[in-house]
């Protein structure tokens, strides 16, 4: 932050001929819109990735994580997602952002130069320490305890 400002600032610089500059496309949305930078367009047969250049480069305010995620209109209309979702940018990555994404629809799909193909939220992150204990029954029981994916029956 700098003074006088109460916003993280997240700095870009465009990379490649036609990328554009993330924007929010709502006043309240959570995540800027993140857009294909292609010199020709990308075809996705069902089951494919491609890591696809948004022809940006950025530099997260410190303490700060950006997150990729899935458009949903995309994801429901066509199948297209982010592959690893959520894709997390590290405060002192410096490189080209890229989307990796995934087409788990039936039909192919063509992504192409200037399409919405994310969004990137910037979240504070938290740092932990690292505390080795010989096992965890030392700070007491929980009322879930060990039990893992379905265990709490809802």
């Amino acid at each position: 932050m700098s003074d006088g400002d109460r916003s993280p600032r997240l700095r870009v610089t465009l990379t490649r001929a036609g990328a554009a500059t993330p924007t929010y496309a709502t006043s309240g949305a959570a995540g800027l819109d993140l857009e294909a930078c292609l010199d020709e367009p990308v075809r996705l047969e069902p089951g494919d990735r491609a890591a696809i250049p948004t022809g940006l480069a950025i530099a997260l305010p410190p303490g700060h994580e950006g997150s990729v995620r899935p458009r949903s209109g995309l994801a429901k209309r066509h199948g297209v997602t982010v592959a690893n979702a959520p894709g997390t940018i590290d405060e002192d990555y410096r490189g080209e952002v890229a989307v990796l994404l995934i087409n788990l629809g039936r039909e192919p799909y063509t992504v192409k130069h200037g399409d919405r193909i994310a969004q990137l939220v910037v979240s504070p992150i938290t740092r932990v320490e690292i505390e080795l204990l010989d096992t965890l029954g030392d700070l007491g029981e929980t009322s879930r305890g060990e039990g893992g994916f379905g265990s709490t029956g809802r």
